[in-house]
């Protein structure tokens, strides 16, 4: 039973990559091209997906740029892989988002909006569209939960309900690939400095610099890590779900609201 395993870690394999741009995708596009895998990497900057491509070789990585939101744009960009880049061993669903810290009775129905559209919308789409070749192949799925998906927070309503969602669907996906030979894994970071607070506060450099500063968060190399590890088991083994933290990140306790 080794020797076909031996014979998959020598072959290059291809992962396609979404929310390369930046934070774990980009960090994961250097990794895996690292130890020896091609990579499609998506995302909506094509500045920064041209300078992955400069930076690790046209023969390493190609660029797909569109908005995971846009079916259109993400089917025409699938159909068109070049032949060495078609065949696709690994989906990781990356691309993600949270917007807004208010409340739910104060948030933004926009904000609940885009990341429904993009944490869960486009995340079927494009796993409902690259399953039969990832069956074919007997591929693997790593989708990116968060932490969030399990301890609630003030403040996190629809971005935690959107990843709960991430992390059920991995399972409910382990169900329905049984005897497939898919692999499927959510992984679950807790605090990790990105540009993710950046983009939930829209922008606000100081309220980013405020959460991470003397936490000792992890880093998007330290999850590209363990999306690495998990693809790079063997054939036999399922990690089903990942969650870490920062040493510096535990638990908050309950709330309790008193009276007078």
């Amino acid at each position: 039973m080794a020797a076909p395993f031996r014979t998959c870690l020598t072959m290059t394999r291809t992962a396609l990559i979404t929310g390369a741009t930046s934070g774990f995708g980009a960090a994961a596009v250097r990794q895996f091209v690292a130890a020896g895998w091609r990579v499609i990497a998506t995302g909506r900057r094509a500045e920064r997906l041209a300078a992955l491509v400069d930076e690790l070789g046209a023969d390493k990585v190609h660029a797909a740029c569109f908005d995971v939101r846009d079916a259109d744009a993400m089917e025409a960009a699938l159909s068109s892989l070049p032949p060495a880049f078609a065949g696709i061993d690994l989906l990781v669903n990356n691309a993600g988002l949270a917007q807004g810290t208010a409340p739910a009775q104060r948030a933004a129905l926009s904000d609940w909006q885009t990341m429904i559209d993009t944490n869960i919308t486009a995340l079927v789409t494009l796993t409902h569209r690259l399953l039969p070749g990832l069956i074919e192949r007997r591929g693997a799925i790593i989708n990116i939960s968060s932490t969030a998906a399990i301890y609630p927070y003030p403040g996190g309503n629809a971005y935690g309900g959107t990843k709960a969602f991430v992390s059920q669907f991995s399972l409910g996906l382990r169900s329905d690939l049984h005897g497939t030979g898919v692999r499927v894994t959510a992984i679950e970071p807790g605090m990790a400095e990105t540009e993710f607070t950046l983009v939930r506060t829209h922008g606000d450099q100081a309220a980013s610099d405020a959460l991470y500063g003397g936490a000792n968060p992890m880093t998007a190399e330290d999850i590209a890590a363990q999306i690495l590890w998990v693809a790079n088991l063997p054939a036999h083994l399922n990690i089903n779900r990942i969650e870490l933290m920062p040493v510096s990140q535990s638990f908050a306790g309950f709330q309790v609201a008193r009276q007078g």
